[in-house]
């Protein structure tokens, strides 16, 4: 399996839903940077089950290092650490081994592994394996804030519910914490409560529902980037995609700029204090794969959530006939609010490892 993302920042995320453990090893952080256990702990919590829109799954979802650790500073050594499953129940599963459910991986995953995979609660297929992400991904934000770069996030709609965006061209520090410092994390608190009926109301009828996440990025340097494959659209899309349930990415003003012309997709320049900036930024503060100094800024689509409650049909590898399926165990009516953090953790980590590589350039290192 491809469980490995990143160059300089190598980041490969292991186990499975209904495991012992799952976890991550990471390779590159660099050595002396200290990492506030605390600040990673309320990080770790924003993605975590048993709130009331979520799954009644619950677990603490505390990293135990093993290694790159040394009390709260970086060795410099691989980091390697897991995350304890202590509520599983893969019983919940157990009839579900020859009937794959509609919209997971079960089926071509049962075809490529020949049966040998283990699909409890997805598996290594899971959402579940975006706990490791957000443990690397919350360190990763710390380090690109002590270099004055700062990632948030927040529920852009949920069932055609939509929360306000972000200002394109001033998007704040603050503004990039609002939504994290709120247990359901929208920045109109109105708009909440009413995505938070909608997923209600979907649990209720034994359904569930998607939505988006914006996500925006401030103190970028200008030029951050390679052009053709190698661009910041490129890799945050490859590593975004690695959060199960996305459809989706679309940057700046993304396929809203198919029905626009040139004159009003365009961003003009201008000078403020001397510098060079951008008029507008439709283009999402990226352009030939490269930052341009602008807020980066980009919208990510998640589908249902595909275990719900109603039946669903289905076939039964086993005796090669049609069925009815309903899927039993916990599951959220709707994963966009606990996504929220999962793409700040992906984006934190794809932008240090750009980063990363620019200081050893500086430094004549690489």
């Amino acid at each position: 399996m491809s469980s490995e993302f990143g160059k300089l920042l190598k980041v490969q995320i292991f186990g499975e839903s209904h495991g012992a453990a799952i976890g991550a090893v990471v390779d590159g952080f660099p050595c002396g940077e200290t990492v506030d256990l605390d600040a990673l702990n309320r990080f770790m919590q924003r993605r975590a089950g048993g709130k009331s829109f979520s799954t009644a799954r619950k677990e603490a979802d505390e990293p135990k290092f093993l290694s790159g650790l040394r009390g709260d500073t970086l060795t410099g050594a691989p980091l390697a650490f897991i995350i304890e499953n202590k509520n599983a129940r893969p019983a919940d599963y157990s009839t579900l081994s020859s009937v794959p459910r509609p919209s997971h991986a079960d089926y071509p995953a049962t075809v490529k592994y020949h049966g040998a995979v283990d699909l409890s609660g997805g598996g290594h297929f899971s959402g579940r394996l975006t706990a490791p992400l957000c443990a690397v991904g919350g360190i990763a934000k710390q380090l690109l804030a002590r270099r004055g770069i700062f990632v948030g996030a927040h529920i852009d709609s949920i069932a055609d519910i939509p929360d306000r965006r972000y200002d394109p061209l001033a998007v704040t520090r603050e503004e990039l914490e609002l939504a994290a410092a709120r247990e359901f994390p929208t920045l109109d608190e109105v708009a909440g409560t009413s995505m938070r009926d909608a997923i209600e109301a979907a649990r209720l009828d034994c359904d569930s529902v998607g939505g988006a996440v914006e996500c925006a990025i401030v103190g970028l340097p200008v030029g951050l980037g390679e052009p053709l494959y190698d661009g910041i659209e490129n890799r945050l899309s490859s590593t975004i995609f690695g959060i199960g349930a996305v459809r989706g990415i679309e940057f700046g003003d993304g396929f809203a700029a198919c029905s626009m012309r040139g004159s009003q997709h365009n961003d003009g320049y201008v000078l403020r204090d001397g510098k060079v900036g951008v008029a507008t930024n439709h283009a999402g503060g990226v352009l030939g794969g490269m930052t341009t100094g602008a807020p980066l800024i980009f919208r990510v689509g998640f589908k249902p959530t595909p275990s719900i409650a109603k039946p669903q049909r289905s076939a039964n590898l086993a005796t090669g006939e049609e069925v009815e399926l309903t899927i039993p165990g916990r599951h959220d009516p709707c994963i966009v609010p606990r996504a929220v953090p999962c793409v700040e953790a992906a984006a934190a980590c794809v932008l240090l490892d750009f980063i990363l590589a620019t200081e050893d350039m500086k430094n004549g290192t690489r």
